[in-house]
């Protein structure tokens, strides 16, 4: 289990780092998924938003900084520690709702599983 699924890992994403993500592309363990769209640096509430392209139909994803593996920012590429097919089949993104917490409750509970 992820211990805050809203926070990065120290080994992910340190303090000294703090970059802007946007524009960065993200990884999965398969494959490239997008580029970061939006990002939410809150303590106890980090995500970013990456939009997927034409990967999935040019729709858009939040991804807890909990799914977070790894960032190099000399590549400007994000690695997430979870498949396409895991973030395909995510809760789906609503761009009304995804900052509310009944939405956040159903990520943190799809993506809280074990690494």
């Amino acid at each position: 289990m992820i211990e805050n699924m809203w926070d990065y890992s120290p080994q992910a994403y340190s303090d000294d780092q703090k970059l802007d993500l946007v524009g960065f592309d993200v990884e999965a363990t398969d494959g490239k998924i997008g580029s970061v769209d939006e990002e939410n640096n809150v303590v106890g509430d980090s995500y970013i938003v990456v939009d997927t392209g034409f990967w999935i139909f040019g729709k858009k994803v939040v991804l807890p900084a909990g799914t977070v593996h790894r960032v190099d920012p000399q590549e400007r590429k994000i690695y997430v520690a979870r498949t396409k097919e895991e973030i395909k089949n995510a809760p789906e993104f609503d761009e009304e709702t995804y900052r509310e917490p009944s939405y956040r409750d159903s990520l943190g509970g799809y993506y809280g599983g074990p690494l």
